[in-house]
């Protein structure tokens, strides 16, 4: 692999063989030193029919199913451009939420133990278990599955204020009930207002750091303040739908004439069946994931208007597992791309048209959280930004969970970290450790490297006070 650094937070991929564009990963050395496969997957991406530019990665890449996490492509459907449903992923929206609470860290320090313990049972979490709405009508979720936060709204379940500050105003459009499969369906009934497992949390935070003050102000964050972040994403239903598409785009490339060198890039072109079926399904799917977090968001409001007497208002919620048709200019042209973002967020710029009016002077809020016991940061779109308005998602993983489950126990992780004054609530002893600091890359330096490369700006750095996790 021909590999070149042309930047202190960008290297190229040189293009060769089968690649259609180059590969342009944006990271510092240090933060590639575990990347192995994830290169080669920058590289097998830019072979896909139609791509534009180049196949992309952001500071915290590690490797995925097809692209890597933290990959973004775009393909221009009137090339023959496709869709891939390993640029989105199988949790597809997969997104964080961030609310910020009429209350400082100081006035919470004396309650921050009930508090924990109020959200605990009201947090629904784990593989299977349990959900803040429970559906019982099919049409109740396919309300869901075609208006997501807003269908969520609209059944009580939030203020419309929320809707303002949600990326495509709660729900994205072209959702197709229709391409669901039953299983989808049956997986997803029973799981609207759960976090799920894994890496999904919601954490209680203070904001430490104050950036850019005047943008804090606009977001509705300042110093001192109690926050609470929820990330999570559209559960077994979003699954299923990327299960059985790959499968369909699978047996249809030789029909299309495409080949790709990884089975796990299956695609289809964005105007084909195949590629209209999937984008239906993946918006309902989105829908889903949307609704999730406005359920959860929900419930944590009620806990702490109850137990403080306090009100949660939203910042903003924001998708890192998306495929979005979008216009872009390249080389001057402007173009309707399909832009996959795995692993990956938008990062408007002050000004863009998709961004509510309250914050179009600043850009949009960009969410990348931390693990466990470290900080989570609040970001903004910059002007000019690159990889088409793209930036990264999170730390990013070192250690796969195997690995990380055998570092450390789960008891010894919670004792250690309520020592440090972060408060645990787990939904096994397990899965707290698979998600142990030491299992990820530092978010400070990913964070650090997305600002050096011209992808976001700093606005406020945000440390946890107590986490439920999934």
């Amino acid at each position: 692999m021909d590999v070149s650094r042309t930047g202190p937070y960008e290297l190229r991929v040189e293009q060769q063989g089968a690649m259609r564009v180059p590969g342009v990963v944006y990271a510092t050395r240090s933060l590639l030193s575990d990347a192995g496969q994830s290169l080669e997957q920058v590289r097998n991406v830019a072979t896909l029919p139609g791509i534009v530019q180049a196949s992309y990665a952001m500071p915290d890449i590690h490797w995925g199913y097809g692209f890597p996490i933290g990959g973004v492509a775009a393909t221009d459907p009137a090339q023959g451009g496709v869709v891939s449903p390993g640029g989105v992923g199988f949790d597809i929206s997969c997104g964080v939420r961030l609310l910020a609470a009429d209350l400082s860290a100081g006035e919470l320090a004396p309650h921050l133990g009930r508090l924990m313990d109020a959200l605990d049972p009201v947090v629904p979490r784990g593989m299977t278990r349990g959900a803040v709405w429970d559906l019982h009508q099919p049409g109740e979720l396919r309300g869901i599955l075609l208006a997501g936060s807003r269908h969520a709204v609209e059944r009580g379940h939030g203020e419309p204020r929320d809707l303002d500050r949600c990326e495509d105003g709660g729900a994205v459009d072209g959702a197709d009930p229709g391409q669901v499969s039953e299983r989808a369906l049956e997986r997803g009934l029973h799981q609207v207002g759960s976090l799920g497992s894994g890496n999904h949390f919601l954490e209680v935070q203070q904001v430490e750091t104050v950036h850019d003050t005047a943008t804090a102000e606009a977001f509705g964050l300042r110093p001192g303040q109690v926050c609470v972040m929820i990330h999570c994403g559209s559960r077994g239903l979003g699954h299923q739908i990327c299960t059985d598409h790959v499968r369909r785009m699978e047996q249809r490339m030789p029909h299309h004439g495409i080949r790709v060198p990884d089975r796990q890039l299956a695609c289809a072109p964005v105007e084909s069946a195949e590629g209209r079926a999937y984008l239906g399904a993946m918006a309902a799917a989105a829908n889903y994931g949307r609704a999730n977090r406005q359920l959860l968001a929900d419930a944590a409001r009620q806990v702490f208007a109850q137990l403080l007497g306090a009100r949660l208002e939203l910042v903003y919620d924001i998708s890192h597992n998306l495929a979005k048709l979008e216009e872009h200019d390249v080389d001057g042209v402007p173009r309707l791309l399909c832009v996959h973002r795995k692993g990956a967020t938008r990062a408007l710029p002050p000004g863009h048209r998709d961004l509510p009016p309250d914050l179009r002077d600043h850009g949009q809020p960009v969410l990348i959280p931390g693990t466990m016991g470290t900080a989570s940061h609040v970001l903004t779109g910059v002007p000019g930004g690159r990889a088409f308005h793209s930036t990264c998602h999170g730390a990013g993983r070192l250690q796969s969970r195997h690995q990380a489950a055998r570092g450390v126990s789960g008891r010894e992780l919670r004792d250690r970290m309520e020592a440090g004054g972060i408060a645990v609530r787990p939904s096994s002893w397990r899965g707290l450790a698979e998600e142990h600091p030491g299992a990820y890359k530092d978010v400070d330096a990913v964070v650090e490297a997305a600002e050096g490369a011209g992808l976001c700006r700093r606005v406020v750095r945000l440390t946890p006070l107590g986490v439920v996790k999934g």
